[in-house]
């Protein structure tokens, strides 16, 4: 029992150290990476309900340093009460999945989420579209996170199509994963999916996946950050088929 909980530790570590050296450089894709490795170890749900923690406290950090804040959430806030009702109403699937349709569900998102990144052009939103379409991607976004664990699409590209400033969109990818991590620890602990053990395994990730956000920051100033996400999203379609492949063996 002790070698067990020693290795599960050092998995943990190196995880969640991969997961917030890929957030230090690009901004984000912690979950989305912590989701993906701990998904070959263990059914998507206990993967998300490990991510909490760590997730929660690194978005909340990404949301508070700068000044647009109190901005964002009222522009935003549609799209985030969309995120909370489809994350809860999503998180039935994740938690009452096969858990092999689970783990094939979240590779095809995986897949998904790289590929459009990789290929698809730059999208621009039009101002007076932007009310109708916020509740409808939050809402989408929400159902993708409750039944996958992955807090991505479509939010980053609908966030990134609002023509925001770097340091805004920074902060507003912080505000839906925030609201993200949150509504999906609320669905997960509806379906009793969330347990004191889990958060506290999950609160383990807090230090590596900190330190990995901290040498993020310092590779990124030594390499060229495109390269780098490029590099990225092709581990994504990988981790990806290997979870489609696991499935489907």
């Amino acid at each position: 029992m002790h070698e067990i909980s020693l290795t599960w530790m050092a998995l943990l570590c190196a995880i969640f150290l991969a997961a917030g050296t890929v957030k230090g450089v690009t901004g984000m894709g912690l979950p989305t990476v912590a989701m993906g490795l701990l998904g070959m170890a263990m059914p998507p749900a206990a993967a998300a309900a490990l991510l909490v923690v760590p997730s929660l406290v690194t978005n909340v950090w990404q949301l508070l340093a700068g000044p647009a804040k109190a901005r964002l959430v009222r522009r935003l806030w549609p799209m985030m009460l969309g995120i909370v009702v489809g994350t809860v109403l999503g998180a039935a699937l994740l938690v009452r999945a096969d858990p092999a349709r689970a783990g094939l569900g979240l590779g095809l998102a995986l897949i998904a989420y790289a590929g459009y990144a990789l290929c698809a052009p730059p999208l621009a939103v039009p101002a007076r579209l932007e009310a109708w379409l916020s509740p409808w991607v939050g809402a989408a976004t929400g159902l993708v996170t409750g039944a996958t664990g992955v807090l991505v699409m479509p939010a980053v590209p609908y966030l990134q199509s609002l023509r925001l400033d770097r340091d805004e969109l920074v902060q507003a990818l912080g505000l839906s994963f925030t609201v993200s991590t949150v509504a999906l620890a609320a669905g997960l602990a509806t379906q009793g999916a969330l347990r004191v053990e889990q958060l506290g395994w999950s609160a383990f990730g807090i230090a590596p996946a900190l330190l990995g956000m901290w040498l993020g920051q310092r590779i990124r100033c030594r390499i060229s950050p495109a390269l780098f996400r490029r590099c990225f999203l092709l581990f994504l379609v990988v981790l990806g088929g290997e979870l489609v492949w696991r499935a489907w063996r």
